[in-house]
């Protein structure tokens, strides 16, 4: 019959093993990290945005700029002043490319 202090061995073991599994499986991701992946992902859109034909998939990437604006906002997720910035200028960038693609729309409907 096993001791007391062999199961609680066994036990504490078999935790520092699931411990070290999970961290294998789940890499921590610095702060600087998610700082490139949401600037980043934010340019791609933007970049999207540009070439965008139709007003659905302009405001499609609109969209999904701004919500990268929303994640730069949550405080403790170890989003950068620096990155913050960036994303406010890509959205307002976005704002304007996305408003003069409106004006644009509205002014050939008007002249058709």
């Amino acid at each position: 019959m096993p001791t007391r202090g062999s199961l609680q061995q066994r036990e504490r073991l078999a935790a520092e093993q699931a411990n070290l599994k999970h961290a294998h499986r789940h890499p921590l991701l610095s702060d600087s990290d998610i700082n490139n992946i949401l600037v980043n992902g934010a340019q791609i859109s933007l970049s999207k945005l540009k070439r965008a034909r139709s007003f659905n998939a302009r405001i499609y990437y609109y969209a999904e700029i701004g919500v990268y604006l929303e994640v730069s906002l949550s405080r403790g997720a170890g989003i950068s002043d620096a990155a913050r910035e960036q994303l406010q200028a890509i959205h307002k960038e976005a704002t304007h490319i996305h408003m003069n693609a409106n004006k644009r729309l509205a002014l050939r409907k008007a002249v058709a």
